[in-house]
């Protein structure tokens, strides 16, 4: 299966879609189009995380003709997730986001994920809009879903849009992963609808003060350095040579105060890690259980993901023992 699914933008074709309308992959003629009505087009995809990509390649089927009535198709999530892959948002979402976009006339729920003729009778389509790379057809009735539209041509090729898709989308949220939790941790949901254990929640918090530490160290260097340059002027001293040692001993400072921050920090992780686990361990005694073996295969923590592994039914007795550690 091809990476992008029809209505997908993705980064390896540049366009400037905003003013140009496409050529389609055929030189149609004026008797293929219809003169006593709008010409009808249809677009189809899966338009997970509605994007700006999404809305140009609709924009260039809505302007491929001087008088035009976009359709847009919408695969369901049971197609979707049969032949690409899960989804962000739901069919109801999606459909919900393409009603909103200024260049859709009509949107088609459950759209086929490869189009026949019976399909293009139905809605009267004149052409079907979408960029000329064959897309691998994972159903198995061809090797690309536009093969039989463009065979009767009535294919129109439409542009990618660069720097923007849904799976890049997706790969920021991954990539920043823990400040979004941490985010919408702050604004109220819990870690159990985040996926989150406790242990990781609060690594994630010891980890963001220690972040907004080191930043404060920063802002303080700078403060420092222009007081530096202030004295320097002042005490009419060379300045090359002024600044020269202020570097090298604001330098040192900093060394020495990034070095406690990291040591305090690995102090603090280390303390969390040997509580819950002394935590853990008093659980498998009340259990019945005091071989580390059983301990081992409950809980596992892994140093190079910063992701811990463990029963989320651990959470009660983690709150528990939290709880009893503040009255003491």
């Amino acid at each position: 299966m091809a990476e992008v699914k029809p209505g997908d933008s993705t980064t390896n074709i540049t366009t400037d879609t905003t003013t140009t309308a496409f050529n389609g992959s055929q030189n149609h003629s004026n008797s293929d189009q219809p003169t006593d009505r709008p010409v009808r087009v249809y677009a189809d995809g899966i338009y997970d995380l509605f994007h700006f990509g999404h809305a140009r390649s609709l924009e260039q089927a809505k302007k491929s003709f001087p008088n035009t009535f976009l359709l847009v198709g919408c695969c369901n999530d049971e197609t979707t997730h049969k032949f690409k892959g899960k989804t962000v948002m739901t069919e109801a979402e999606r459909y919900e986001s393409l009603r909103h976009c200024k260049w859709v006339d009509e949107v088609i729920p459950d759209a086929p994920w490869v189009i026949s003729q019976e399909f293009i009778d139905k809605h009267k389509i004149d052409f079907v809009a979408h960029d000329s790379l064959p897309y691998a057809d994972a159903s198995g009735a061809g090797k690309d879903v536009y093969e039989f539209v463009k065979k009767i041509g009535k294919f129109k090729e439409t542009k990618r849009t660069e720097g923007i898709s849904t799976s890049d989308i997706i790969m920021r949220i991954v990539k920043d992963y823990n400040q979004y939790v941490l985010r919408n941790l702050d604004r109220g949901y819990s870690r159990k609808e985040l996926g989150v254990s406790y242990v990781k929640e609060k690594r994630l918090r010891v980890n963001m003060r220690l972040k907004k530490l080191q930043e404060k160290v920063k802002e303080h260097q700078e403060k420092v350095g222009e007081k530096i340059q202030t004295v320097a002027k002042t005490a009419g001293m060379h300045r090359n040579e002024w600044v020269e040692n202020a570097d090298r001993w604001v330098a040192g400072f900093l060394e020495m105060f990034e070095e406690g921050c990291h040591k305090m920090g690995t102090a603090i992780r280390d303390r969390i890690q040997e509580r819950l686990m002394g935590a853990q361990q008093l659980k498998y005694i009340s259990n019945g259980k005091d071989s580390d073996s059983d301990l081992d295969e409950e809980y596992y923590y892994d140093d190079d993901d910063n992701e811990e592994y463990y029963d989320d039914d651990d959470d009660d007795f983690y709150e528990e023992f939290e709880k009893d550690e503040k009255k003491r």
